[in-house]
C-alpha cells in the first residue's frame, strides 16, 4: 500500500502533460486520426500495384545542384525522392501524419514537446542505421546552414535531447503552437556520417546519401536526371509507402520552353504532363492524334484544397508602393474578365481570397469569432475590413475597364500623383515607372495588356522576362519591383504563414515574404493562426488574417482553378479513389509491369 501511495504521489506531482503522453502511430492537427494503428495502406493507393517500368517527365528549369536544402543553386525536379522524413502526411485528411522513419510519436495534450522513436529497421542507402544522432544533426544543420524558411519553420524548438540511440525529444518554446509536433514530423532526416566532412552550405553535383524510395542514378545538368527505385528500400512495406513509388525508373528531361515541352509530349518523348496553361489546355492538344485513337488521355481531377494566392506582388521595399492607395489603384488596372475571356477561354475563376476554394476564405463580413480577433487591431487595419466584403476589381460588361481606371486615377491623385503631358508624375516631376519581372514568356501575354492599361494612367510599366537562374537570384535578393508569385495553402495553415507574411521574414534573403510586409496586425493574426487550439479557432483566425491581407492590397490577385489538368499517354494504371488533396502521381503504376 505504501508503494501504491508513493506512485500516486509521483503521478500527482508530475506535470499533467507527461502523464498522458503515450506512443502513437500518428498524429492529427485537430481531432482524431482516420487510420488505426494496424492500417496496412492508404485508401487512395493500390496496395497490389506492380513494381516496374519507367515514368518519363519534363522539367522546365535547368539545375546546377543536387542539394535541395540550401538557398544556393537550383535543384532538379524530383530531388526530394531520395530523402525520407520522420512522418508521412495522408492526402485524404486535412493535416494528419503517420510514422515513416519514426515508429512512434509521443506528445502531451498541450503539445509542449514531442518524442520520436526511430524504427529499428530504418536504413540509409549505404546500409547504416538511421539514429537519433541523425535526427538531431538534421535539425541543427537545416537551422544553421539550410534555406531561410527552415529557420522560421523550426524557430519554436527550444532544445533537443537524445534519450537513446533511437529516441529524440524536442522541447518547444513557451506559447501555443500545436502544429510544432507535426512540423517536426516533416523534418527531412539527413545522414550525419555522410555530411560531417562535407560543406553542407555549398552547391554540389555529387548525389547526396539518402534513405528514400529512390536514389539518383544518372544526370547531366541542363539535360536530364534519372532516379532509380531502391529495390531493398527499407520502408517499402510500411503502410505509408505501400502501393506508392511503383516505377523502377523516374526520368526528368529538361525543356527550356513550354511549347517545346508540349510538342515533345505529343511526340512521345515523355509520358505525362501537368498542364498549368489554360490556352494550351484549350487548344494545344486539339491536334494530338493519340487522344483521338485512345493512345493518350486528357483528365481533369477536382481537388478540395485552398487555391492559395497567385498574383502580382508589390515589393514594399520600394517607396513607390508604400501607399495603400497606389496599390489599390494599380489593382484596378488589371482586367481579369478580358484576360479570362480572350486568353484563357473562360477556364479560370477570379481569386478573392488567399484561401479561396475552402472554408478558410474570409467571405462576406466578419462573424463574431473573427471580430473578437480583429477588434483589438482596429486602429492598425484598413476600415473596410469591418464594413465591406472584399472582392477583386471587376470589369463592367458594358463599359469595359474605363470605370476601374477612373477609380484608379482618383486614388492616385489622392496619393499625390497627377498626369502631366500624358505622364503620371509626383510633386517632384518624377514619372511613375516600374518593372514587372517574369521568369516565363507565358506570362508576357497577360502582363503586356496589364502594362497597356497602366500606360493609360500615365504609368511607364515595362515587362521583362529573364532566364530562370537570373530570376531566382534576383527574387532571393528582393531585387525587383513587381513579380508574379504563388503561395500555396493547405487545409491546415500554421507556421508557414510566418514565413509568408511576418515582419521577421521581410528582410530574410530567400524568405517567402516576397512583398516585404511589415504589419503588426498581420504579425498578431499569424500568431493566432499558429496558436489555434481547435479547428473552429483556426478557421476564424485564418479568415481574419485573410481579410487584413486582402484589404491592404499587398497583391493584385489573379486566378485559380479547382481542377488538376493532366495529359498522359495511356501507359498507366491508377487507383479509382482520388483523395481530398487531389490526384496522386506517385500512386500510378506502369501497365507494362502488370504482366510480370
Amino acid at each position: 500500500m505504501r508503494q501504491v501511495f508513493a506512485v500516486c504521489l509521483l503521478l500527482l506531482a508530475a506535470p499533467f502533460s507527461a502523464v498522458l503522453a503515450a506512443p502513437q502511430h500518428g498524429l492529427a492537427m485537430h481531432g482524431g486520426l482516420k487510420y488505426p494503428a494496424d492500417f496496412t495502406h492508404f485508401d487512395y493507393v493500390n496496395p497490389a500495384a506492380p513494381k516496374g517500368g519507367i515514368l518519363r517527365l519534363a522539367d522546365q528549369g535547368p539545375f546546377d545542384s543536387l542539394n535541395p536544402f540550401i538557398p544556393k543553386g537550383q535543384s532538379p525536379d524530383g530531388v526530394s525522392l531520395p530523402f525520407d522524413t520522420l512522418m508521412e502526411s495522408a492526402a485524404d485528411e486535412p493535416f494528419s501524419e503517420y510514422g515513416l522513419i519514426a515508429e512512434t510519436v509521443e506528445t502531451p495534450p498541450d503539445r509542449s514537446w514531442v518524442i520520436f522513436t526511430v524504427r529499428p529497421q530504418a536504413r540509409w542507402h549505404d546500409g547504416q542505421p538511421i539514429t537519433a544522432d541523425d535526427v538531431i544533426f538534421s535539425l541543427d544543420i537545416l537551422r544553421t546552414k539550410g534555406a531561410p524558411h527552415y529557420r522560421f519553420y523550426y524557430a519554436g524548438v527550444d532544445r533537443v535531447e537524445k534519450l537513446g540511440e533511437r529516441r529524440v525529444k524536442f522541447t518547444f518554446k513557451p506559447g501555443d503552437n500545436r502544429e510544432l509536433p507535426l512540423i517536426l514530423g516533416q523534418l527531412p532526416v539527413l545522414p550525419k556520417h555522410y555530411w560531417q566532412d562535407k560543406a553542407f552550405d555549398e552547391t554540389t553535383l555529387t548525389p547526396p546519401l539518402g534513405s528514400g524510395p529512390y536514389r539518383i542514378a544518372a544526370f547531366e545538368p541542363g539535360r536530364f536526371i534519372t532516379y532509380e527505385r531502391v529495390k531493398d528500400y527499407w520502408a517499402k512495406d510500411l503502410p505509408t509507402q505501400k502501393g506508392r513509388y511503383n516505377f523502377d525508373t523516374i526520368r526528368y528531361d529538361v525543356y527550356r520552353d513550354g511549347t517545346v515541352a508540349l510538342e515533345a509530349l505529343k511526340a512521345g518523348e515523355y509520358d505525362l504532363r501537368l498542364e498549368n496553361e489554360a490556352k494550351k489546355w484549350a487548344t494545344g492538344y486539339a491536334n494530338w492524334d493519340a487522344v483521338k485513337n485512345g493512345g493518350a488521355v486528357l483528365r481533369e481531377f477536382r481537388h478540395n484544397l485552398p487555391s492559395g494566392m497567385q498574383g502580382y506582388v508589390f515589393n514594399l521595399r520600394r517607396p513607390l508602393f508604400t501607399d495603400i492607395r497606389v496599390r489599390e489603384a494599380l489593382a484596378q488596372a488589371f482586367d481579369f474578365e478580358w484576360t479570362n475571356r480572350n486568353l484563357f477561354y473562360g477556364q479560370y475563376t477570379r481569386t478573392n481570397s488567399y484561401f479561396d476554394n475552402s472554408e478558410l476564405a474570409g467571405k462576406g463580413l466578419p462573424d463574431a469569432a473573427e471580430l473578437k480577433l480583429l477588434e483589438p487591431l482596429r486602429a492598425q487595419v484598413p476600415p473596410s475590413v469591418f464594413t465591406r466584403a472584399y472582392e477583386s476589381p471587376v470589369t463592367d460588361p458594358d463599359l469595359g475597364n474605363r470605370p476601374n481606371l477612373r477609380r484608379a486615377m482618383a486614388l492616385l491623385e489622392q496619393a499625390g500623383w497627377q498626369v502631366v503631358d500624358g505622364r503620371l508624375v509626383n510633386a517632384d516631376g518624377q514619372q511613375f515607372r516600374f518593372e514587372i519581372l517574369l521568369s516565363s514568356p507565358a506570362f508576357e501575354r497577360v502582363s503586356l495588356p496589364f502594362a497597356h492599361n497602366l500606360k493609360r494612367l500615365g504609368i511607364d510599366a515595362t515587362v521583362r522576362t529573364v532566364d530562370p537562374t537570373q530570376y531566382v537570384n534576383r527574387v532571393r535578393a528582393f531585387d525587383f519591383d513587381m513579380i508574379v508569385q504563388v503561395w500555396g495553402q493547405s487545409l491546415s495553415p500554421g507556421n508557414e504563414q510566418s514565413m509568408y507574411w511576418t515582419s521577421d521574414a521581410a528582410d530574410q534573403p530567400g524568405s517567402r515574404n516576397m512583398g516585404g510586409i511589415r504589419n503588426p496586425a498581420v504579425d498578431a493574426l499569424v500568431d493566432k493562426v499558429i496558436a489555434a487550439p481547435d479547428r473552429v479557432a483556426l478557421v476564424a483566425a485564418t479568415r481574419a488574417l485573410d481579410r487584413v491581407l486582402l484589404w491592404n492590397w499587398y497583391v493584385i490577385p489573379q486566378w485559380h482553378s479547382p481542377v488538376i489538368r493532366v495529359a498522359l499517354w495511356d501507359k498507366f494504371g491508377q487507383p479509382d479513389t482520388i483523395p481530398l488533396q487531389g490526384w496522386q502521381m506517385f500512386a500510378l503504376w506502369a501497365k507494362s509491369a502488370e504482366v510480370k
